[in-house]
């Protein structure tokens, strides 16, 4: 038995097809809303409005907020300021991952109901109740905030969805898959395997590794195509829905390790790491804990579905290898302050750490 284990399985409700949408106002009149605050940021935003006939609904008042672009406790203050001064009593959130983040935590530091609209298939933030912060500057704060509240609602249309950028489904699908490699060595100790909760989400993260194993390239051909196939809805749904139940089931025992804590110490100490999208710096992740692992045959078989997806694979091939020592001396010392690396079954040390760093360098300079 556990006694550390939050089971936060995800929204209290959750529809994805076609005029899905339309189905806001029932859910907003399940919780007497009147005054809802909708957060949402540029160009997602346009796309979004003509899907959103719920806006003219004259039974509600609506408020509307651009936020920075990043989750960060300045944004954070800045929707909850609006909160207390319009009297909100159910915010909105639409847009990516960040944005559903930002609003998760705003609706929790304020006591407030919520609900996200995604406008992309990115990573599975809009289900997990918990938000990575950053700072405005797009560094990584290095924590993340976690709470009990859950969205009262996840509601999109695959219409929108697909119109959104192919690079951030391709990163999605890598964010989703490490969930499996994340998972399953530390769901596989024995003293693990017999927990109900940590046996669905170990499915759960299995079902998530092999849909996008078989189906993601021609998930991403029809996304390219705009073509709304039972590939890219599955696999879509998979990213930002069945995904974030892994976390959901597993807590901190299934929702991630070193892949996510490398993705933040890059997220941290190099700055060009910002160029990457969430899903690309957690890819270079799955390789980094293999090598921890030393797992180097697993890397051999994920090789080609990398080199199909063009995900990144090294330090090196990113181009932001950091020369200087200090900073992989920092990333080493952010990644072993991190409990869940801990949870893997391999004694973790600060040299491990730092020496899985360069013989994955070594490893995939020799595979090219």
């Amino acid at each position: 038995m556990l006694d550390d284990l939050k089971v936060k399985v995800g929204p209290q409700f959750y529809q994805y097809h076609e005029g899905a949408i339309n189905f806001v106002p029932t859910v907003l009149n399940e919780y007497a809303a009147k005054n809802v605050l909708i957060v949402h940021g540029t160009v997602s935003w346009e796309k979004a409005q003509p899907k959103m006939g719920f806006l003219n609904d004259d039974r509600y008042n609506f408020s509307y907020h651009q936020y920075t672009g990043e989750c960060s406790y300045f944004g954070t203050d800045l929707i909850v300021e609006i909160v207390k001064k319009e009297q909100i009593d159910f915010i909105i959130g639409v847009g990516g991952g960040k944005l559903t983040d930002l609003v998760g935590y705003a609706a929790h530091v304020s006591n407030s109901n919520f609900g996200v609209i995604p406008t992309l298939a990115s990573n599975c933030a809009p289900w997990t109740p918990l938000s990575v912060m950053y700072k405005e500057t797009g560094e990584a704060e290095g924590k993340t905030e976690h709470y009990l509240r859950q969205a009262a609602f996840l509601i999109t249309d695959p219409v929108l969805v697909i119109n959104s950028p192919v690079a951030f489904f391709i990163a999605g699908l890598a964010d989703t898959i490490a969930k499996w490699y994340e998972s399953d060595a530390i769901l596989q100790q024995t003293h693990l395997k017999k927990e109900p909760f940590l046996q669905l989400a170990g499915y759960t993260a299995a079902l998530c590794k092999d849909a996008i194993v078989k189906d993601s390239a021609k998930a991403i051909q029809d996304m390219e195509n705009r073509e709304l196939s039972d590939e890219f809805i599955r696999l879509s749904e998979i990213v930002f829905a069945i995904a974030g139940m892994v976390g959901g089931l597993g807590d901190k025992y299934a929702r991630n390790a070193a892949a996510h804590a490398m993705h933040d110490a890059m997220s941290k100490y190099i700055p060009k790491s910002h160029q990457f999208l969430h899903g690309e710096k957690v890819a270079y992740g799955i390789f980094y804990q293999l090598a921890i692992e030393n797992k180097w045959a697993s890397i051999d078989q994920l090789l080609p579905f990398y080199q199909e997806l063009d995900l990144p694979m090294s330090l090196h091939q990113m181009g932001i290898y950091p020369e200087d020592e200090t900073v992989i001396d920092a990333i080493v010392k952010f990644i072993d302050s991190k409990e869940k690396v801990h949870l893997i079954p391999v004694t973790i040390t600060e040299d491990l750490l730092k020496e899985s760093i360069y013989q994955l360098e070594e490893y995939i300079k020799g595979k090219r």
